[in-house]
This record gives C-alpha cells, sequence and structure tokens, in this order.
C-alpha cells in the first residue's frame, strides 16, 4: 500500500500543488480547507502524515495540532515568514518539524519520508512495549493436555505470516483473545490488528467498513473512506461472528482473499492489500452451507486452519483455576484497593461452576467480586453471585444436612435462571417450561423482583 498524507490548508492554490506533487511521487493525498475538517477527515483516513497550515480560519492550527498529536498523528507544519516564533511553539506542541512558506517542494518529500518512518517506528515501538508488557504466550491458554495442544497449534498457526484461520467455539471462550494471541506472535506483528463484529451490521455499513468508499458512494458519503482493509495492510484483519456476513458480501470477502485485491465501495480503481485473514464464530458453517446460508467456496477458503476453543466447562479445573489468577492480575490495577487472592471457599465455588457465558462471564464476576471486596484481605464467597456461593459452602454431613422444602427448591432453581438469563423473564419462562405469566407471578410469590428486571 502507498504511504498516506492529509494536507488541511485553506488556500486552493497551496492543496493543488501539494496534492499533484505527492501523487506523482506515488502517495495516496486527501486534502482539507480547515481544521474542523481536517479532524473529520484525519478520523476517516488516519493517513501517515499530516501537513498542516498554521494559520486557519475557524480553528486555529495550534487547536488542530494539539488534537492531532493527542489521537497519535505525525503532523509538518506549514507556516508563513512571520510566524516563525509561533512555528516554535509549535514544535514544542509535538509537531515533527516546520517549514516556511512558499514550500520548497523537495524539502517537503524529505521531511514526509522522515515523519513517516518515524511514525512506523512510534509504532512498532508502542506495539513491542504491549507485548513485553503482557507477557503472554500461548502457554497461557492452559496446562491441561488439551490446552497444551491448542498452544502448539496457535504456536504453529503464528509462525505462518498468511495462512487464513476460522476460530470456532461457543460465545466468550476467548476467540478475540487468541486471535490477537496469534497476530502478536507473527511476523505480521509491527502492523496493525484490527477488528470487526460482523454481527448486527447492515450490509452497505459492512461493506463500507471493510472495503472503504468513495465520496458520493451513497447518500451519506460526503468524503472518502479508507476500509479496514487497507488500515490493516501488512497487518491482520480479524472479522468477528463472520456466519452472519451478508451473503452479498461473501463474494467479495472471497475474492479479496484469492486475489488481495478489492474496489472501494463505490469507486473503479483496483486496490491491492497485503493482509493476514483471522475469521471466528460460534455458529455451525457446515449447517449453514448446506441451509445456502453461506457460501460453500468462502467456507473451504476461510477454514484452511480450523481451530476449536473449548467452552470452560470442558476444561480441567487446573486451567480455569490459572485463567481466574490471570484475571485477577489483570482487572487488579483497575481496582489497586481490591485483594488479589481469593478465600478456598470462593476459589472452589468458581472452578466448579459450568460458565455458561464462559471466559467472559467469568471475567465479569472476577471483576464485579473485585468492586465488592475493595478493602477486604481476600475475595471471598459474599463477593460473587447467589448461584455460586452454595458450591463453596461448606459440605454439611448427613445428620446436619439441610433438606429443604419444594418451595424453597423451586424459588433457588427460578433465581438461577434469572441470573444465567440476566433477567430476561421471556427466555427464563420459556427455559422453565411455564407460562410468562406464571414466573411473574412466581417471582412475586418469592420476593425476586430485582433478580427479574
Amino acid at each position: 500500500m502507498p504511504r498516506s498524507i492529509l494536507v488541511i490548508d485553506d488556500d486552493p492554490g497551496v492543496l493543488s500543488v501539494l496534492t499533484r506533487f505527492f501523487q506523482r511521487k506515488g502517495w495516496e493525498v486527501h486534502q482539507a480547507g480547515s481544521g474542523e475538517d481536517g479532524l473529520r477527515r484525519w478520523e476517516s483516513t488516519r493517513p501517515d502524515v499530516v501537513l498542516l497550515d498554521l494559520d486557519l480560519p475557524g480553528m486555529s492550527g495550534l487547536q488542530v495540532l494539539d488534537v492531532l498529536v493527542s489521537r497519535g498523528a505525525a503532523v509538518i507544519m506549514l507556516t508563513g515568514h512571520a510566524e516563525v516564533e509561533t512555528a516554535v511553539d509549535a514544535m514544542q506542541a509535538g509537531a515533527e518539524t516546520f517549514l516556511t512558506k512558499p514550500v520548497d517542494l523537495a524539502h517537503v518529500e524529505v521531511a514526509a519520508e522522515r515523519a513517516a518512518e518515524k511514525q512506523e517506528l512510534r509504532r512498532t515501538n508502542e506495539l513491542l512495549s504491549r507485548q513485553l508488557a503482557g507477557g503472554e504466550t500461548a502457554a497461557s491458554l492452559g496446562t491441561s493436555a488439551r490446552m497444551v495442544a491448542l498452544a502448539r497449534q496457535v504456536e504453529l498457526l503464528a509462525g505462518s505470516a498468511d495462512t487464513t484461520a476460522l476460530l470456532l467455539g461457543e460465545s466468550g471462550t476467548g476467540k478475540s483473545w487468541v486471535a490477537q494471541m496469534i497476530h502478536s506472535r507473527s511476523p505480521r506483528a509491527r502492523s496493525p490488528f484490527v477488528e470487526i463484529n460482523c454481527a448486527g451490521l447492515s450490509a452497505t455499513f459492512l461493506d463500507s467498513e471493510l472495503f472503504g468508499h468513495e465520496k458520493g458512494a451513497f447518500t451519506d458519503a460526503r468524503e472518502m473512506k479508507r476500509g479496514l482493509f487497507e488500515v490493516a495492510d501488512r497487518g491482520t484483519l480479524f472479522l468477528d461472528e463472520i456466519g452472519d456476513l451478508a451473503p452479498e458480501l461473501q463474494p467479495k470477502l472471497l475474492r479479496v482473499l484469492e486475489t488481495r485485491t478489492f474496489r472501494r465501495l463505490g469507486g473503479t480503481r483496483e486496490m491491492t492489500v497485503d493482509v493476514r485473514l483471522l475469521a471466528a464464530t460460534n455458529k455451525d458453517l457446515t449447517a449453514e452451507v448446506r441451509t445456502g446460508k453461506f457460501r460453500e467456496d468462502l467456507f473451504y477458503r476461510l477454514s484452511v486452519f480450523p481451530l476449536t476453543i473449548p467452552p470452560l466447562r470442558d476444561r480441567s479445573r487446573e486451567d480455569v483455576l490459572e485463567l481466574m489468577h490471570r484475571f485477577l492480575r489483570e482487572l487488579g490495577g483497575r481496582h489497586p484497593s481490591s485483594p488479589g487472592q481469593l478465600a478456598p471457599r470462593a476459589a472452589t465455588a468458581l472452578a466448579e461452576y459450568a460458565w455458561p457465558g464462559n471466559v467472559r462471564e467469568l471475567r465479569n464476576v472476577l471483576e464485579r467480586a473485585l468492586v465488592l471486596a475493595s478493602g477486604a484481605e481476600r475475595i471471598d464467597l459474599e463477593h460473587l453471585p447467589e448461584p455460586l456461593r452454595a458450591r463453596g459452602a461448606p459440605r454439611a454431613n448427613r445428620e446436619d444436612a439441610e433438606i429443604l422444602s419444594l418451595a424453597q427448591v423451586e424459588q433457588r432453581h427460578i433465581e438461577r435462571a434469572l441470573y444465567l438469563l440476566n433477567g430476561n423473564r421471556t427466555a427464563a419462562a420459556e427455559k422453565l417450561g411455564i407460562s410468562r405469566s406464571t414466573l411473574h407471578a412466581k417471582i412475586a410469590q418469592y420476593g425476586l423482583e430485582a433478580a427479574g428486571r
């Protein structure tokens, strides 16, 4: 992909000259005539370098600079001879350099190349810092034989820079986390990791997000927009919930996978990208192919390397405990006054729970427990949701065992159903095999209003 530059200047002549010059040099050029428009253009295009005029109508060049620098942009200031002192202030505010008008085009090119190289190095250093801080390897998936085998597959897949992979598993099993791990340990790690969820997006919106669009491609397309395939060039694009990809977009995705080329929505120019694609789904794509909802050729092209992430209920107790402690370390930084340890009975309750919401549910429960346990020595049973507390309670012997009445059993069962379904009464009634009106009556009878909202 060519390097890109955004020129922000209210002088049409300057915009025209700089645009033609950089286009001849093979750069992709974007224009803006004001600071406000420049910020919008930067958000939609994310160029490698910005050429910013200091003297702008409305929002000043220095104000625009502050915003761009805070967002990580590489900015070169363009100034008049009388503004050199202000330009020095701009350098102190984060500009890469400044050039006085009328600019020497050769100097502009050198400055832009240098800024683009520094920006690439800056992004690389940030990525490496995040990786060192995280310190995660595929071994962090778990120590059981099943998870060790999965970790080996992840490492092999990470070592292959171009292999397309399909991550399979229930919702919340950590497919996104595994995809990021594959990218961060691959030869593409210094380039972007871009993620998008295909579920719930209209075909037109997702088309624009993935492939970008040209100005005027549809009613609200007031300016050109780069798609995520362009943003992820030389990196990894992760398409979550690929099973929900609109049928009309499936052939376009297949074409990119086979030819590495595409066109922006409303465009005629062929764009070439170097992107490694990872996809994930909780659906049975084989069944989707049989019913005609998913293209067979796309399915086979995506599943070059299928990788199944098991649900928590199928992982060993040791794997779940390791996962809990990893989350406690991650979340502890957000809650410094909370304990970093679990009481044995709390650990037992967490390890023995079935976790229908998988990794996502476990993380949420632990974060809630950290908040409730603020100032305590350890996370204990009282900091966990009701359905988990009974699992960690001491076992009574036969003589002392509590015999619950049928009403008590019913109350606890309804309370657990409401908890697992996030208070959705319609879904709970369906799972319990009773009418919604009957469930309403039971909720009132047992005083479960808070659980069933």
